[in-house]
């Protein structure tokens, strides 16, 4: 299905895995002018005030850890830019790159988030627990726990909270997505704060389900088609969701394709073995879930679909403020907003 990319996007000469990352197909159109658990791609105050007391200590010998006092934004750009490297060294993952996977285990660690009980959200990284890991929703998250495992090695003063959350921000930022700002301070839970199945979208479902969930977490209709946009990037497994396939022809690149195809391609149900999916009359290689095809079925989710695929800029912009609230969800945060940090992507270097 995938072929040698042909790569007309600009992109800075930093990062192997982004060089390549707009991974065409052979089945691609030509452009146009003007245009069953959902896998949603689709992810704290300054550590300190109840958070990580060390020391710090010289360089770094066998044997020994560098140990840290309330780590500063310095010591996380470290992590992000371990993160980063690790991206650009393993390129064997799905088109090329571990960044979607990635994106989807900081958003589904955070996407069980409950207003009413103020139980889930990112913090305390339940998901290394069963059964949280064994929950249908995040079957084949533990390729992105294990990428991001060397890094907590390497800075084993970060909680495995703040990790994924921080490699869900690296990973959007490193496939050409917008800046996200970044808030430390989540601490890990133990086991028995795993939060029950059921909480994640199920991808069969339509508006109503759509609505059910992403209320809970406290999101307006316009934030749910904004943190669909996340459907930009990765593909269904069938060893997985049941669901196969990519939603865009450029899956390791953040854009407003997913809109432009909701929107501008002709979808057909695609006829196999497998769960109701759609697939593109043209080329029949891209899917779009149910849940993906109720925000044009919807006439208040149709209008921001439209805002979106007509205003990249617009995206950008929407996604990163409602990525932020998602990562954001239910932490007892020492500090305000205004402590956020924002990372420069390795490319911009």
């Amino acid at each position: 299905m995938r072929t040698t990319a042909r790569n007309t996007f600009a992109v800075a000469p930093r990062q192997a895995f982004r060089q390549q990352g707009r991974r065409f197909y052979s089945s691609e159109p030509a452009s146009k002018s003007g245009s069953s658990t959902w896998i949603w791609l689709t992810g704290a105050a300054v550590v300190g005030a109840g958070g990580y007391f060390y020391t710090r200590e010289g360089g770094v010998s066998a044997g020994s850890t560098p140990k840290i006092v309330n780590p500063t934004k310095a010591d996380y750009e470290k992590v992000y830019k371990a993160i980063a490297d690790r991206l650009e060294e393993n390129d064997e993952y799905d088109d090329g790159s571990y960044g979607p996977v990635l994106v989807r285990l900081a958003w589904h660690a955070s996407g069980t988030f409950d207003k009413e009980t103020g139980t889930g959200g990112s913090n305390g990284a339940t998901m290394r627990f069963a059964p949280e890991s064994d929950h249908g929703a995040n079957a084949g998250l533990k390729a992105a726990r294990d990428f991001l495992e060397p890094v907590k090695k390497q800075f084993p003063w970060i909680s495995y909270s703040d990790l994924w959350i921080l490699g869900g921000v690296c990973a959007i930022q490193e496939m050409q997505g917008p800046v996200i700002p970044y808030r430390p301070g989540r601490k890990d839970g133990e086991a028995a704060a795993c939060t029950p199945d059921g909480r994640l979208p199920d991808a069969s479902k339509r508006e109503k389900h759509l609505r059910d969930i992403f209320y809970r977490m406290g999101f307006n209709d316009q934030e749910i088609v904004a943190l669909a946009g996340a459907h930009a990037l990765g593909r269904c497994h069938t060893d997985r969701s049941g669901f196969d396939g990519p939603w865009t022809f450029s899956p390791t690149v953040l854009t407003n394709d997913y809109y432009k195809l909701l929107l501008n391609e002709k979808w057909q149900w695609k006829k196999w073995d497998g769960p109701a999916q759609y697939e593109d009359k043209g080329t029949k290689t891209l899917m779009m879930l149910p849940a993906d095809y109720a925000l044009i079925q919807d006439k208040t989710f149709k209008k921001y679909v439209e805002q979106y695929a007509k205003d990249n800029d617009s995206f950008f912009k929407d996604f990163s403020n409602v990525i932020v609230k998602l990562f954001e969800l239910g932490v007892p945060f020492a500090q305000g907003e205004d402590q956020r940090w924002t990372f420069k992507p390795t490319w911009a270097e």
